[in-house]
């Protein structure tokens, strides 16, 4: 039986973990989450079903003390160092949207905690920080987005210095076939209609700029050491094959799975195990695989990740927080779909304050900073 946390459990992935949790209750006890933007009774509903002993809610709200005595309850920002640090060992499932998503997981490792990490902002902004507190206080790092988890599944037994290239797949989101007049006039109804996978706003919205697959290539950067010259992105509408390894030797290996994030998250959990998913197999008698370049002139956010990632320090916080904001922008219907590009580009362009190792202290107030930047803009 493994202690599992869920940061953000009202959220997309952390309703799908406790989709995975209830149907391996035998494997997994939930001892604490995270809740957000819901009604009270969706909250009722998974406090009832998952029975944990600590939940943090955004704000303190006595009434749920009152209905659920027996639960420890904390709240904001100080509720979820609480949460991640309370006494009992297991996983931290860190599912929570955004730059909030870093401080608790800093606190969950030094918790001696592992982590199954779905927060793509930790190692974007913080991955030279996260990687010395992962080896310092002995804990496991585990992805839970497909792509990550795909990679590490294919390195498993492998030696890193064998490898040519990571490939990391893209489905193109909702705009994949159209051209740059097309995008003028998109609505966010629009960009919220993912064609494979079920996510929240936004990285539904990163999926569709592309900057979602920029993210990751940072990610993979920082968990598998890898240049950034040999990790690769390739758009593959399908959402078939999720991670993809080249080695010296001219041989590849892949992995393949339905787009059911049910999957990486069980994956995360049970690791290194495997456990039985209920999740529909791959008919290869009946299937269809494409893959095509990601060209930087129509998606120049995959660009920009790249040219951050290289440059290091604080340009992968600028970028990740100039993103944040804008696509916060979009999503209430400020600015147009494009100007999120436009946005990005502008203010990593006028940055000039760079660090080449960031405090934590230093991430959180530059990505503050720039923030309240994009928004005075609106």
């Amino acid at each position: 039986m493994k202690n599992v946390y869920i940061l953000g459990a009202t959220g997309s992935i952390g309703l799908q973990t406790i989709d995975v949790i209830l149907k391996h209750t035998d494997k997994f006890k939930v001892v604490g989450i995270s809740l957000g933007f819901s009604n009270k009774d969706k909250h009722y509903e998974i406090i009832d079903s998952l029975k944990p002993e600590i939940v943090c809610l955004r704000e303190k709200d006595l009434k749920y003390e009152k209905d659920f005595p027996r639960v420890k309850f904390v709240s904001g920002d100080e509720g979820l160092i609480s949460l991640v640090n309370y006494p009992k060992k297991g996983i931290v499932v860190n599912g929570i949207s955004g730059s909030a998503g870093l401080v608790p997981t800093v606190a969950a490792i030094k918790s001696k905690k592992d982590i199954a990490l779905a927060n793509k902002e930790t190692l974007v902004t913080a991955g030279h920080l996260i990687k010395k507190l992962i080896k310092e206080y002995e804990v496991k790092l585990i992805p839970i987005d497909s792509e990550h988890n795909a990679l590490m599944n294919a390195l498993i037994g492998e030696d890193i210095k064998n490898v040519k290239s990571l490939i990391i797949t893209a489905s193109g989101g909702a705009f994949r076939d159209y051209n740059k007049e097309e995008l003028k006039n998109v609505t966010v109804k629009d960009a919220l209609k993912h064609p494979n996978w079920q996510m929240g706003p936004k990285i539904t919205v990163d999926s569709a700029t592309m900057m979602n697959k920029g993210l990751e290539v940072i990610e993979a950067h920082y968990l598998f050491d890898m240049d950034y010259d040999k990790i690769k992105a390739v758009l593959h509408k399908e959402s078939i094959v999720h991670g993809i390894v080249t080695f010296n030797d001219g041989s590849v290996k892949a992995v393949l799975a339905k787009p059911d994030m049910r999957m990486p998250i069980l994956g995360a959990l049970s690791y290194p195990k495997r456990l039985e998913s209920g999740i529909e197999e791959i008919d290869f008698t009946n299937l269809n695989l494409s893959f095509y370049p990601l060209s930087f002139e129509k998606y120049p956010l995959l660009k920009a990740a790249y040219d951050a990632g290289k440059k290091g320090g604080l340009y992968p916080t600028v970028l990740n927080a100039a993103n944040e904001a804008a696509v916060n922008l979009f999503i209430k219907e400020k600015i147009s779909f494009l100007e999120i590009e436009e946005i990005v580009i502008k203010v990593l362009k006028e940055f000039k304050d760079n660090v080449s190792n960031p405090t934590l202290e230093e991430i959180i107030e530059t990505d503050k900073k720039i923030k309240e930047e994009v928004y005075s803009l609106c």
